[in-house]
């Protein structure tokens, strides 16, 4: 499903060039649940923008769901690989506070030209999956935190991407609402769908079925090395 061979990243800083990824190769397969951990620094992040096509890589190859993204993509290209491959789930929900929950859901099929009506109609099943139906009305202030990261959930699965990126999707929750947010991601993925979390929580990454470490921009561990059978 994603393929990384030799990605290397670059920032430049005033006069200086910061190698930020340093030759990253990994292969994570269709319908694997990972989570990638590091230090702050690491090149988590930036390894997870170049994931989610939010940023280019400088080097290497990268391919996702048999699609080579090239470095130098057109914006009007990465939105349409962003918007057909792609969910996301990030820590701070990223809801539209002007919206309610059925829209918030429904708005990655308004921007695949998706009518009303159908987009509306799947919002509610997503919601009804995700336990919230009858919170379809309700706008972000009115909710908890663990009700906004699954409205989030349910709006990263509803344009039926081929992967989710998670970016601390349980940062902001407590315990008991974090594990009820990785049972959803668990179930995703028993569907068959590949998710990737970024975590810097141990109890978190042990419930998937593979941990990457980085450091320093470097692949630390892979752990298991290979996918399980």
């Amino acid at each position: 499903m994603i393929q990384l061979t030799n990605i290397n990243k670059y920032y430049s800083i005033g006069h200086n060039r910061l190698h930020v990824l340093k030759g990253i190769d990994m292969e994570i397969g269709e319908g694997e649940l990972v989570s990638i951990m590091g230090s702050s620094g690491s090149g988590k992040s930036t390894m997870l923008n170049i994931l989610g096509i939010l940023d280019s890589h400088d080097a290497g190859e990268y391919k996702l769901a048999g699609h080579v993204i090239d470095r130098n993509l057109s914006q009007t290209k990465a939105a349409w690989y962003r918007n057909h491959l792609i969910g996301f789930v990030f820590q701070s929900f990223n809801l539209l506070s002007f919206k309610n929950a059925l829209e918030n859901v429904a708005l990655p099929l308004y921007y695949q030209k998706v009518s009303r009506r159908e987009r509306n109609k799947l919002a509610l099943e997503y919601l009804d999956r995700v336990g919230l139906k009858d919170w379809a009305e309700h706008l972000p202030s009115e909710m908890s935190g663990g009700q906004k990261q699954r409205v989030a959930i349910a709006r990263s699965l509803i344009s039926r991407p081929k992967v989710i990126l998670a970016d601390e999707p349980t940062g902001a929750l407590d315990s008991k609402t974090s594990y009820e947010v990785m049972e959803l991601f668990k179930g995703v993925h028993r569907e068959g769908m590949t998710v990737i979390i970024v975590t810097h929580e141990n109890d978190i990454a042990a419930m998937t079925q593979r941990t990457i470490r980085l450091r320093d921009g470097v692949i630390e561990t892979a752990v298991p090395e290979l996918m399980p059978a």
